[in-house]
């Protein structure tokens, strides 16, 4: 054998490994998640959407981003901070971005402003989950 097929060879492992590593993670987060797009900055030119999966843990919402093999989420909205302050349809452009059907939502978290987008079916669970609080916690009006 050559350097070249050596080189070769080594490199097909690990682009293999990395693949399966990926599959496993992206299959792993599918598995009790909801697909959710997600914009940290809003803005109307359509662009900044990341495509992730969401995941409920108590008092907290987990997104996980699709192109990341980070193991744990990027973002954690927590439900007693999350304010929703606006739900619209995808303009165009960003139709194309999103989950097909989705509704976008406006957040606020108490830091900072996201939108979030996904499906109908996914926005009622995710309602009730937002709406949803333990015996005796309080919720804002409005939230």
């Amino acid at each position: 054998m050559g350097i070249g097929q050596i080189v070769g060879l080594v490199l097909l492992v690990v682009i293999l490994g990395t693949s399966a590593l990926a599959f496993r993670r992206l299959w792993r987060l599918r598995q009790g998640g909801v697909d959710v797009a997600l914009r940290s900055s809003p803005n109307d030119t359509g662009r900044g959407w990341r495509q992730g999966v969401g995941r409920y843990r108590g008092d907290g919402f987990a997104w996980f981003r699709f192109s990341s093999l980070r193991s744990g989420p990027h973002r954690v909205l927590d439900r007693e901070q999350l304010q929703i302050v606006e739900r619209r349809g995808p303009t165009a452009p960003e139709s194309y971005l999103v989950p097909s059907g989705s509704v976008v939502l406006r957040c606020r978290t108490g830091v900072d402003e996201l939108e979030l987008a996904m499906r109908q079916d996914t926005l009622t669970g995710f309602l009730s989950w937002l709406e949803s609080a333990p015996p005796g916690a309080k919720r804002r009006p409005g939230s």
